[in-house]
């Protein structure tokens, strides 16, 4: 594990629903804290994912924040109550963002059409709501991008989250004044060498960290663990990762990207310590 950190870390986009996480939840959050990772923004995927989320930031206050919304995988399950029953669950206090919502025209759980039709509202939604959107977008860059266009200028704040995109997809979302979210994509040396060359083009009050644990194992670790789930201690792999490409230090990239989660989630400064 890499040296602690003088700043903790917040995981900006971290799925504690998922089953994972059902047998040792407690002592996930317990071992991230342990690791200077004080904070997490728990991932809403879908209505009762979202509700979920909810409600485990609601036992785990200060700790756990919340994001709802309907992943494009999920969008093919949306109504007109859907949007209703985000915009109920947006007035909790734990609740920091709309998402994770998007378009996915690689797997194309949902119809395209449709996940561009529930998109939009949701777009919409956190306009009206003046909340920050979490972006989800894989293969449909350039829908993504007439979809954000559109709106940008009534758009509070927007962070394309896991960016695993390339070069092209990178400097459209920079274009478009998005933060960007980087995982252990980047510890890949296999899949994130692009992203490696792209990360010191974001500005540093433009860059935030996460692990989308259970997903995106850091391939950095040494020894490697046995079981593959990654989780939100890991956190600092990552942050290591990115002040190598970058030439800063740790514990700077860590600062940079804690106060830029504070400021783009409204989170109080410095957590519960």
């Amino acid at each position: 594990m890499p040296t602690p950190l003088p700043t903790p870390l917040i995981d900006i986009g971290v799925n504690l629903t998922n089953r994972a996480f059902q047998r040792d939840l407690p002592d996930v959050i317990a071992r991230a804290r342990a690791a200077d990772v004080s904070r997490m923004v728990v991932t809403g995927i879908s209505m009762p994912g979202s509700e979920q989320a909810v409600a485990l930031a609601r036992m785990n206050p200060g700790v756990l924040y919340a994001t709802a919304g309907v992943h494009p995988h999920n969008a093919k399950s949306c109504t007109a109550h859907t949007m209703e029953r985000i915009r109920a669950l947006a007035a909790d206090d734990s609740v920091v963002a709309i998402g994770e919502c998007g378009l996915d025209f690689d797997r194309d759980y949902s119809p395209r059409a449709v996940q561009l039709e529930w998109f939009e509202r949701q777009v919409e939604l956190a306009v009206e709501l003046e909340m920050p959107l979490f972006l989800h977008e894989r293969e449909a860059t350039q829908e993504m991008v007439e979809i954000v266009s559109k709106h940008r200028s009534n758009i509070t704040r927007a962070v394309l989250h896991c960016f695993t995109g390339n070069r092209d997809a990178f400097e459209a979302y920079l274009e478009l004044d998005l933060h960007i979210g980087i995982t252990g994509w980047i510890c890949d040396e296999r899949r994130g060498m692009e992203l490696r060359e792209l990360v010191g083009l974001v500005r540093e009050d433009r860059l935030m960290v996460e692990t989308d644990a259970p997903f995106l194992l850091p391939r950095t670790i040494e020894p490697k663990p046995k079981e593959k789930r990654n989780e939100p201690a890991l956190l600092p792999h990552v942050v290591a990762m990115i002040a190598e490409c970058t030439g800063r230090s740790i514990e700077q990239v860590a600062a940079e990207s804690s106060r830029t989660a504070e400021r783009f989630f409204a989170l109080p400064a410095g957590g519960v310590g």
